[in-house]
Parts: C-alpha cells; sequence; structure tokens
C-alpha cells in the first residue's frame, strides 16, 4: 500500500508540473477550478473511513519518506565528511550548515544521476506509457538501486541484518530485501564516512599540537592554542586546496 501512494505521490507531481507549465505557455485566462471534498451524490454525508485512513496513510509516508532517500543514496557519507572538515577547522560555523547540506545535496544529485536515469528509463517511463503495472514498476525499480547500496555496503554489515531475521542467504542482490539493505548501507556509510574524518583530522591535530606545544614552551600558557593555530589551519586548507581534494575523495569514493 505504502509503495503504490509513493507512486501515485510521483506521478500527481510530475502532471502537476506538466499543467503548470503548459497553462504558462498559453495565453488563456486561468480557469476557475473547484474542490470538492466528500461524496458526489450531495447527501452531505462524511467521506468514508477509508478515505480518512487513506489520507492518513499517505502523509505519513510523505513526512518518512525523506528519511529513506537520504539513506538510500550518498547523502549520508558526503554530509558527515563535510561535518567533519568543519569541525577539524575548528571554524565553528563556517561554512554554515545550509551551505554544506546544499552541496551535499547538489553532490548527491551528481552522483546518483546514473542510478537515476536507469530508474526513470526502466520504471517510471514505462509505467507513465501503460506498459508495466505499478508492481512491475516498483521491482524495476528497486533494481539499480539495490546494485548502488550493495556496492557500498560490507559483507559483514549485511550478514548483521540476515542473521538477525533468520533468512537464508540470498542467491542474489534482488533477494535482499529493503528492510535488510538499507540498514546495512547506511552503518556501512557512516563507518566509511568516520574513517575519512578521520584521515581529515590528523594534519589539524598536528598543527594544534604544534602550537600548543609552542606556546608552553614559551611560557604563554594562558593565551589559547586555537587562536594561534586556526589562521594556520585555514592558511593550509588554502594553499592545499582543500575543499577540491575533499570533493575529489568523495567522488573517486563512489566509483
Amino acid at each position: 500500500m505504502k509503495k503504490k501512494l509513493i507512486i501515485t505521490l510521483v506521478l500527481l507531481f510530475i502532471v502537476s508540473l506538466t499543467s503548470v507549465s503548459s497553462a504558462f505557455a498559453t495565453a488563456d485566462p486561468i480557469p476557475n477550478i473547484d474542490i470538492q471534498i466528500g461524496n458526489d451524490s450531495g447527501s452531505g454525508d462524511a467521506a468514508p473511513a477509508t478515505s480518512s485512513l487513506s489520507i492518513l496513510l499517505l502523509l505519513t509516508v510523505i513526512s518518512v519518506a525523506p528519511a529513506f532517500l537520504v539513506l538510500m543514496t550518498s547523502f549520508t557519507r558526503i554530509v558527515i565528511v563535510l561535518s567533519f572538515v568543519r569541525t577539524s577547522l575548528g571554524t565553528n560555523q563556517m561554512p554554515p550548515n545550509q551551505v554544506l547540506v546544499g552541496l551535499a545535496l547538489f553532490l548527491t544529485i551528481f552522483i546518483m544521476s546514473p542510478v537515476l536515469s536507469t530508474m526513470n528509463q526502466t520504471a517510471l517511463q514505462p509505467y507513465l506509457k501503460g506498459s508495466i503495472t505499478q508492481t512491475e514498476a516498483l521491482k524495476a525499480a528497486e533494481i539499480p538501486i539495490k546494485e548502488f547500496m550493495f556496492k557500498h555496503t560490507r559483507e559483514k554489515d549485511l550478514l548483521l541484518f540476515l542473521n538477525y531475521t533468520g533468512a537464508e542467504k540470498p542467491s542474489n542482490i534482488q533477494d535482499i530485501p529493503l528492510t535488510v539493505m538499507v540498514p546495512s548501507y547506511a552503518i556501512s556509510e557512516l563507518k566509511t564516512a568516520f574513517q575519512m574524518g578521520f584521515m581529515i583530522f590528523i594534519p589539524f591535530l598536528v598543527i594544534d599540537i604544534v602550537v600548543a606545544s609552542v606556546l608552553m614552551a614559551m611560557g604563554m600558557m594562558m593565551l589559547p592554542p586555537i587562536m594561534i593555530s586556526l589562521p594556520f589551519k585555514i592558511l593550509l586548507f588554502v594553499l592545499v586546496d582543500g575543499w577540491y581534494l575533499v570533493v575529489k575523495s568523495l567522488l573517486l569514493s563512489f566509483n
């Protein structure tokens, strides 16, 4: 039921965008729109309970869907690594969260574009043309996203959830349910992101240690080392073109 609601929501969004673009393309005035909620019989009865339940379920899916989409893409690794960069520099809120999240979103779209293109060609377009059903479209859409997640999932993490469910070892990727693949992929991405963050911390930690040692040797123990080390860390990051190296490492990690 949830899968059908997601597909229906996507189709309604696409149809609405098409309608808006065609309306702006013509010079005709916008017609009046009359929206009626309830039965067509005019009896004044309330909507059936099933309709209310469907609306409630649809709102629940809309609120939860972004979390699933974030965990099923490269967004998790990217935003964590970018946060590690800001923390290791010690620049507090620079760059701000909006910039980091925006950069992570566009990098996610860039990395996931081949997967999204495959899903569009094999699932969405045939479904819009009516050549396949909703169930077939969902199965076709699962193939590329599962292949992407499986490529970046550790076997140990995958076996953790498979053994917990008591399921037999699947013979191929398509036999792995999404309820097992998504959390396995998520914890694998967390481990990879923390490994990359540790490597980012090392050079900045060396600068902090050197600055603190020099200040103690000079007897300037009351001066916070962060005030002296921060300009040097920013200078080092700029000289080595740090953002280029970080983004390059993120892109190469998904090859």
